[in-house]
């Protein structure tokens, strides 16, 4: 079953553990970007223990629409071109809040009052904080 499966998709088997591994460096590779472009209060929280629909979150705050728009922008070409990983943006930056889904990953862009309004570190907090940049 294993030749038939490699066979058919072209690519090495992964296991679980390294996607895991994998995830874990790119998110730090997105939190590093992120610190670089002045994001504010950034977060990364392992939640793969509370959710099933992701690993990772990534939780940041910008000061205007305008540098909110401009982060999701900027996470999702570094995403593209150096994991050749297409992500999906959601939200409007006007409205204060921007997610970027990457499966594993998913990052939160806000307004400082919009992210304290929907505290989601504190609705997450079954999941561990792994990083906090002031």
């Amino acid at each position: 079953m294993e030749q038939y499966i490699r066979r058919c998709t072209s690519l090495p088997l992964i296991t679980n553990r390294r996607l895991h591994l994998n995830a874990l460096e790119i998110a730090h590779a997105i939190v590093d970007a992120l610190e670089e472009k002045k994001a504010e209060n950034i977060v990364l929280m392992d939640v793969s223990t509370a959710a099933q629909f992701t690993d990772y979150f990534i939780i940041c705050s910008g000061t205007s629409d305008r540098m909110l728009k401009s982060l999701g922008d900027f996470i999702l070409e570094e995403v593209r071109n150096k994991f050749k990983i297409h992500g999906k943006m959601e939200g409007k930056a006007e409205n204060g809040w921007v997610l970027i889904d990457l499966d594993d990953i998913v990052i939160h862009i806000f307004f400082a009052d919009q992210r304290k309004y929907y505290a989601l570190e504190d609705l997450w907090q079954s999941g561990k904080i792994l990083l906090t940049i002031q």
